[in-house]
């Protein structure tokens, strides 16, 4: 067993992780640069890899892992851990520890947008954009992501997109869309409520432009795990399907922004790897 630990997640949790590790005897690599726990996850000699640290550390070990035949373990300690919270997987060290020792391996979907492989959510629009501004700021946390979404919201119009997917072409002018894997961004935000991780579907929620009044009533219904149930929003379900927006501009991977063209091309990958739950 392997251990891959991002070492400017957790909040200070890092260190004394670390320690307890080293101390019961397990083998602990630390990431020096982006992309660096993937390398290591896909040359890893050990057959249970666990990624600690937040949904990007999880990413870059997944992706690694994909078509090795490990499995992926999880010790969560980001700003968001929405890939975690969704199996399940404590943020108790000692409870994560357990699910790592003695959970049993369930198999795990992947998504893939424009060829990058995400596991937990997609996205492009308003969440982008936010991610994006999160990303550049310099400073992590729940309160520094609120913050920027809120500087974003004042600013932000809803564009048009049309979606096509399962023999249909859809035309939503839209604050954001969300393609889940998982059920939430992260911070029990469930944006994909009835989402699941292996059975082969992704789920997608298509947001409409709403008032600034809206905001709370809205979070709430995030936070319930009952957002597909507002008229501002439209649900679907697809193996595979294509956006295309007005401009060109930001799309994420499980939080993490990159600059994309016009044209989304999102697809599932059935049971990609296995992860250890409870």
């Amino acid at each position: 067993m392997l251990f891959i630990i991002n070492p400017i997640s957790g909040h200070g949790r890092k260190q004394r992780i670390i320690s307890r590790l080293e101390k019961a005897g397990y083998k602990v690599v630390c990431t020096e640069y982006a992309g660096h726990a993937e390398k290591l996850a896909r040359e890893a000699a050990e057959q249970v890899v666990v990624a600690v640290g937040g949904d990007g550390t999880v990413n870059e070990v997944a992706r690694g892992l994909v078509g090795t035949g490990k499995t992926l373990g999880i010790i969560p300690c980001g700003s968001g851990d929405g890939l975690a919270r969704h199996l399940g997987i404590s943020h108790n060290f000692s409870k994560a520890m357990k699910t790592v020792t003695s959970g049993k391996a369930s198999p795990l979907d992947a998504g893939r947008i424009n060829g990058r492989l995400f596991f937990s959510v997609c996205g492009v629009g308003f969440d982008a954009v936010v991610s994006e501004r999160f990303a550049k700021c310099g400073k992590r946390g729940l309160s520094t992501y609120i913050r920027e979404g809120l500087k974003t919201w004042r600013i932000y119009a809803p564009e048009r997109y049309v979606i096509e997917m399962n023999g249909q072409t859809l035309e939503h002018e839209a604050m954001f869309i969300t393609v889940g894997n998982s059920n939430q961004w992260g911070n029990g935000a469930k944006i994909t409520p009835l989402a699941d991780s292996s059975d082969g579907i992704l789920d997608i929620t298509v947001v409409d432009g709403f008032k600034a009044i809206e905001l709370p009533w809205l979070a709430g219904r995030l936070m319930t795990g009952s957002a597909h149930k507002s008229m501002r929003v439209h649900t679907y379900r697809s193996q595979h399907l294509v956006i295309t927006r007005q401009n060109e501009g930001p799309a994420h991977a499980d939080g993490d922004w990159f600059e994309a063209g016009k044209t989304l091309d999102i697809e599932v990958i059935p049971h990609a790897l296995n992860v250890l739950v409870r």
